[in-house]
């Protein structure tokens, strides 16, 4: 008999017969001459209702099942007779496949966010967080078929590298050294010619420059893996391991990049809108009431642009009191991002142009001399949901840039080859997997949306 998965069977005309359905107790009730077992196999919020009655083989057994265990149950999908469930299993069999013990942590009643984090490898079987990682896949494959229906190419960029995309040094290092006793150069510093690369590597902060690369060459790409940065922050909206999307398309100018980029979060919203309703709910009712008020907003919204400057001047021009001063040269913002798109805006907005002194290398410069071709996407209730940019195409313009910021070109001549042997205008951008997760349920912090999370001092499971 093959197994039916739970959500599958609730899509099932009743009556229907024969049913083989695999999953956790989630709750077990005894009645007099009858048990109620809710069971969960992780494909829906709500599991299903499964009715054993008093009389079947092995019922004493069945009365003694605890939460968590997993069973195995054959019987018949037939309309509910209670209330809540619209269809139930009466069941003919009931195997014990996994008894939990009495201390299984997830009983009925609630857990706070903190401790579930403490029990990460169990947490998936509670409804929140089964609904997260549920919307989690779905997001993440509807991302791969965004970027095949319109001809992109799928580019596994590098873990480990020896550049820095950023320049800001906040990087992992990956290194076979004794780090207790590492060789030595004649003058005391480390010989990294001894180490495994022959150089210093790291762990990718990002997989941009090698995108880059396949662009010039074919035309529009992506990545969609893990990046690390070792920035010893605690918020509720920095991890340490995380995964990016990252396109870039040649022959792409900013505008065209804003194009698909709002494309892009629409497609992913509208999709989990479609495809998730009974999670959505869920965190619609649970976790952030004006979530789906917000996300179909979103999706039926055009997106505002507007340049770095002009948004500084609105928000100066605002009145509004600001814990941290806006200028022009400075950073937006959480506080900024949000008042812009909530009050002043009221819907996404794309900021483009901001000063050079402010942003990377790579970002290509505008004739101005004082701002560069990048953008931010701003969404209400978050703040800053995409970045990217128009890359430097003109190969002396980059080299000088890479310099300005103490680097070596030398270190870079891979990527200044793209621009020696035929260069051409280019663009991309980036989107953070779980921050996008985190806009998509309502989830407040990025650990209660990453299976594992790795963050300071935490690398537990």
């Amino acid at each position: 008999m093959k197994r039916t998965r739970i959500a599958h069977a609730l899509t099932l005309p009743a009556p229907a017969s024969g049913l083989l359905l695999k999953g956790w107790i989630r709750t077990v009730r005894n009645g007099k001459n009858v048990s109620f077992i809710n069971l969960n196999d992780g494909s829906n919020m709500s599991g299903i209702q499964v009715v054993v009655p008093g009389e079947l083989d092995g019922i004493e057994a069945v009365r003694k099942l605890t939460t968590g265990s997993a069973i195995e149950v054959v019987g018949d999908l037939v309309e509910s007779q209670g209330k809540g469930q619209s269809v139930e299993v009466q069941a003919t069999k009931v195997t014990t496949v996994g008894r939990a013990n009495e201390d299984y942590p997830l009983q009925k009643k609630g857990a706070s966010f903190e401790f579930l984090r403490s029990i990460a490898h169990l947490r998936n079987r509670s409804n929140t967080f089964g609904a997260v990682f549920r919307v989690r896949s779905k997001l993440a494959q509807s991302i791969h078929a965004f970027f095949s229906d319109r001809g992109f190419v799928y580019v596994h960029s590098p873990i480990i590298t020896a550049s820095d995309t950023e320049g800001a040094g906040e990087m992992f290092r990956v290194t076979t050294l004794d780090v207790g006793n590492p060789p030595r150069t004649d003058k005391g510093e480390v010989d990294w010619n001894e180490d495994f690369f022959g150089k210093p590597a790291y762990l990718t902060v990002s997989g941009q420059l090698n995108a880059e690369a396949f662009a010039l060459g074919m035309s529009d790409v992506y990545t969609f893996g893990p990046t690390f940065r070792a920035e010893n922050s605690n918020t509720t909206r920095h991890a340490s391991e995380f995964w990016m999307i990252e396109p870039e398309m040649a022959f792409c100018d900013l505008s065209e990049n804003c194009d698909l980029a709002e494309d892009f979060v629409k497609h992913l919203l509208r999709t989990v809108l479609d495809d998730c309703q009974e999670d959505l709910e869920f965190f619609n009712l649970r976790i952030d009431k004006g979530l789906l008020e917000r996300l179909t907003h979103v999706v039926d919204s055009p997106f505002e642009r507007m340049s770095y400057r002009e948004a500084v001047k609105r928000l100066k021009d605002s009145g509004q009191s600001f814990e941290y001063p806006v200028e022009f040269g400075v950073n937006l913002q959480a506080e900024h991002e949000r008042f812009l798109t909530e009050k002043l805006v009221g819907r996404p907005v794309f900021v483009t142009d901001y000063p050079k002194s402010i942003k990377a290398f790579y970002m290509r410069r505008n004739d101005d001399g004082e701002t560069v071709g990048a953008v931010d996407l701003l969404v209400p209730a978050v703040g800053e949901l995409i970045g990217g940019s128009a890359r430097e195409e003109r190969l002396d313009v980059l080299e000088d840039a890479i310099r300005e910021l103490n680097l070596e070109p030398e270190d870079y001549s891979w990527y200044l080859d793209t621009r020696r042997f035929g260069t051409a205008p280019h663009a991309g951008f980036g989107l953070g997997f779980e921050r996008m997760v985190m806009y998509a349920t309502g989830m407040q912090n990025i650990r209660d949306v990453i299976p594992f999370p790795r963050t300071p001092r935490n690398c537990e499971f």
